[in-house]
């Protein structure tokens, strides 16, 4: 299907899926702010945190962060959240360090700070723990990172850590329990959902990098896709595929609005 698909509206690719290299990702000014400012703060060895709804190119903007810390000076570790305990939260932690995750919290604790402090001073890399999905950390939890950032008393920068997470994050982080971990963090980026103008811009970027010359959807139909995603990206992702799938198997070359209207009763109830 795919293949017939490609051939009909004239692509090389099949667009709109999450395989999409860094070089080939939607380039805004918010996107680019929000890279520039965070890497700026590891630079200078301190924490800060990424805030957006889902869908708004969280995950995007962390891998061109990262594309942009060169493998020669930085070490970084990616950890996916979940509701976890410290102590399972510290050995997750341990684990993408490359740290044997046994022994009590404490012990944990002590071996995950050993194996920063180490590879700041005999590996001179500058580590950095990227905690995806931190909205669903435990408040406990997240306060964890007071005891490991904490370097002969709080007197040295170490590591940096990248808080990766939605909305409810930036709740947590006003608690009163957690005013110390929010005082640590030196930038709070934020991303919003596309303009209308943007998601049209977004959806003319994907057609181009999927080979096509002119976009296959007419205006009638970005202006549902906008009206129904709401600018974001992750829906009109999946919309404007569902409509090029809609329109193909009309056999039509152009995609409208009926055809982006009947792609949303197969994607939502």
């Amino acid at each position: 299907m795919t293949t017939d698909l490609r051939s009909h509206f004239g692509l090389h690719t099949v667009p709109f899926t999450r395989e999409i290299g860094i070089k080939d990702r939607f380039r805004l000014e918010q996107f680019d702010a929000a890279v520039k400012d965070l890497k700026t703060c590891i630079e200078n060895r301190m924490s800060a945190a990424l805030i957006a709804p889902a869908g708004t190119g969280k995950t995007a903007t962390v891998r061109a962060l990262l594309n942009e810390l060169p493998e020669a000076r930085y070490k970084t570790h990616y950890v996916k959240v979940t509701n976890l305990s410290k102590r399972d939260m510290c050995r997750e932690i341990a684990a993408a360090m490359g740290v044997a995750p046994a022994g009590a919290y404490p012990f944990l604790v002590r071996r995950v700070q050993e194996r920063l402090q180490s590879a700041s001073e005999e590996e001179g890399l500058r580590p950095v723990i990227v905690l995806d999905e931190a909205h669903d950390m435990r408040p406990e939890v997240l306060a964890m990172l007071r005891v490991v950032t904490n370097f002969d008393m709080d007197s040295r920068l170490v590591v940096s850590i990248l808080l990766v997470g939605q909305p409810p994050l930036r709740t947590l982080l006003r608690r009163d329990s957690l005013e110390d971990v929010a005082r640590r963090l030196a930038h709070v980026a934020a991303l919003r959902p596309l303009s209308r103008a943007e998601t049209a811009q977004y959806i003319e970027h994907r057609f181009n990098i999927a080979g096509a010359t002119t976009s296959p959807l007419d205006t009638s139909a970005v202006e549902t896709i906008f009206e129904v995603g709401r600018g974001n990206m992750r829906a009109t992702d999946r919309l404007a595929l569902k409509s090029l799938e809609v329109a193909w198997r009309a056999d039509t070359a152009a995609v409208d609005s009926n055809h982006a209207l009947e792609a949303r009763k197969l994607l939502w109830p």
